[in-house]
């Protein structure tokens, strides 16, 4: 514990000019006494601490006492700081180390690129939860993490449906997809393409990491993996389809309610607008109830041709609008886009 205490103090000073034992008592997370009995060891252990006595002094180091990065561009320093993800870092347990990490390089950059984690960390942030989400990091996380890292197979309990089923993986790499995480896994013995599966990590009941190693396959490519798997599954949930009617202000809020990609499609195989200026789209869904959902955020921009039965419930659910509000003051009765 106190070797690493050491060298981190060494790479603070590194990084910087001067530390106070305050700032180097905080950053080290002990006491300025101890600060100053380490400050001693590492002097004599050879390594040039100097202490500034006085209200302004401090901790510096001398002689040149550095290691640089050579060949490092400013615009590669901050692309560097920016790999990082600190809340799916801590979510699995790495965030002591990707905090060493990050400081071993400030300590390691030249004087004159010190700047870049800074530089960079107030340009650029990645929250990756959607809007009002509070996804928990899924407690057996920092375990599937650590086999991840170290090719090892686990034996893993999942929820499917209404029953636990128990495999063992060989766990190639973690995916956070908006606030959820994933495990895409090789069910070793399982032919071709059909071995590599993805897991909620959530849905995990128990893991158990083995002491085997497995051949990590080199030919496997995790982010083109996870592409084809994400697109396979917003097709294969797309099982139903409905026929609606659109205003030109629904066909702007279209891709707000639903998938983009599928809005998109949906209305490069519409037709021309009739005279009222709708359009008649048929869309993929997921199921005629979510479909309600999505749709009912259109309002009157959206009406529902087909299929007989989704069309009834958008109807009872405007019965029940217009019992609740009536008609507008001032107005004529009958929708204000019919007459488009």
């Amino acid at each position: 514990m106190r070797a690493a205490r050491l060298i981190k103090m060494v790479l603070l000073l590194q990084s910087r000019p001067s530390m106070t034992a305050a700032e180097l008592a905080a950053e080290l997370e002990v006491s300025e006494r101890t600060v100053t009995r380490d400050a001693q060891a590492l002097s004599e252990a050879g390594v040039p601490v100097y202490a500034d006595r006085g209200r302004t002094g401090g901790y510096r180091l001398i002689g040149g006492y550095r290691t640089r990065l050579t060949g490092l561009g400013r615009s590669e320093a901050e692309a560097l700081f920016l790999s990082g993800v600190p809340g799916a870092l801590r979510e699995m347990g790495l965030e002591d180390a990707a905090s060493a990490a990050r400081l071993k390089v400030s300590a390691a950059l030249m004087p004159s690129l010190r700047d870049a984690p800074r530089s960079a960390s107030q340009r650029f942030h990645l929250d990756a939860p959607g809007w009002f989400k509070e996804a928990p990091a899924p407690e057996l996380l920092p375990a599937v993490a650590d086999a991840v890292w170290d090719d090892r197979r686990i034996t893993a309990r999942y929820r499917r449906q209404e029953s636990e089923v128990e495999r063992e993986l060989e766990p190639y790499g973690l995916v956070l997809k908006a606030g959820v995480w994933y495990l895409s896994a090789r069910v070793p013995d399982s032919p071709g393409s059909g071995a590599y599966r993805v897991y909620r990590i959530d849905r995990f009941t128990a893991i158990a990491v083995g002491e085997e190693r497995f051949v990590r396959d080199e030919e496997f490519d995790l982010p083109a993996f996870w592409e084809e798997r994400a697109a396979q599954f917003a097709r294969a949930i797309l099982r139903a389809e409905v026929v609606v009617r659109l205003t030109e202000a629904g066909v702007r809020q279209l891709p707000h309610a639903t998938d983009r990609a599928v809005a998109r499609e949906a209305m490069a195989g519409a037709g021309e607008p009739d005279a009222s200026g709708r359009v008649t789209v048929t869309l993929p869904v997921e199921s005629d109830d979510v479909a309600y959902t999505q749709l009912m955020a259109l309002g009157p921009e959206v009406e529902v041709l087909e299929p007989a039965a989704l069309r009834e419930r958008f109807a009872e659910a405007a019965a029940r609008s217009a019992a609740l509000y009536g008609s507008p003051t001032g107005s004529s009765t009958g929708s204000s886009t019919g007459s488009r």
